[in-house]
């Protein structure tokens, strides 16, 4: 299986991989990738620092993979693109805040982006900071 990670953020990553820790295993992949608008410093940083935890939080995947995309795009439109390359299963991203209710937790472009996406896209509840 390959999993597409979408964050942009230490608690977005640190959730997916709680979510992982029962699913992916040793034969899987898991690409993580962080779309930051290249001119604000403050969202680069966490987004990098977002990409440092997935290595270590799945320390027993067989492959991870990290990549920080600077971009003016869509990050909806980036995950589909990076999803498409890697040849991913399942695109996995959070919500804002804690229910898993995508309805008020999540990005809306994202959700009505990725809602018409050919593979599944799991939507895992982030708890609060």
């Amino acid at each position: 299986m390959h999993y597409l990670v979408g964050t942009t953020s230490v608690h977005t990553t640190a959730a997916i991989c709680d979510y992982l820790d029962d699913r992916a295993t040793s034969d899987d992949t898991v690409t993580v990738v962080a779309v930051t608008n290249d001119e604000n410093g403050t969202a680069r940083r966490d987004a990098q620092e977002a990409l440092n935890v997935a290595p270590i939080r799945l320390a027993t995947v067989g492959t991870v993979e990290t990549e920080l995309r600077e971009t003016d795009d869509e990050p909806a439109a980036v995950l589909l693109e990076a999803a498409t390359a890697v040849d991913a299963d399942e695109i996995l991203i959070s919500s804002h805040g804690g229910t898993g209710d995508t309805s008020s937790g999540l990005c809306s472009t994202i959700r009505d982006r990725l809602v018409d996406a050919s593979l599944p896209v799991i939507v895992v509840p982030r708890p609060e900071p």
